[in-house]
């Protein structure tokens, strides 16, 4: 798999599979993880401002602190993940599964949920 910069195109990881990673503190700013198979990796205040988590899967993943500001994450399977102080301001959880996630402390202003025909966006 590889992780480009969406606006430039540079490459920034180039590997097999993320499944089970250790990306704690990573900088994934602007990544494309379009459908990356994240489950149970360790994101830990990893940086994913505005990254496109499009349909990924980041089941049992670890994102507690992690920074996900303006991030895709449209149809993301986020079962079971721990996004303890989490910072999703502005960022699209339209579809997403959030099923049994620790969203506890996490900063939901401004965020998109849709789930089936109900629509909330967080305000302050």
């Amino acid at each position: 798999m590889k992780i480009l910069n969406r606006y430039t195109d540079e490459l920034l990881l180039e590997i097999e599979t993320l499944r089970d990673a250790d990306l704690t503190g990573a900088n994934l700013c602007d990544a494309d993880l379009y459908g990356a198979d994240l489950t149970g990796a360790n994101l830990c205040d990893a940086d994913l401002t505005v990254a496109n988590l499009r349909g990924a899967n980041l089941r049992d993943a670890d994102l507690t602190g992690a920074d996900l500001y303006g991030a895709d994450l449209t149809g993301a399977n986020l079962r079971d993940a721990d996004l303890t102080g989490a910072n999703l301001r502005d960022a699209d959880l339209t579809g997403a599964n959030l099923r049994g996630a620790d969203l506890t402390g996490a900063d939901l202003r401004d965020a998109l949920i849709k789930l089936g025909n109900r629509t909330f966006n967080i305000k302050e």
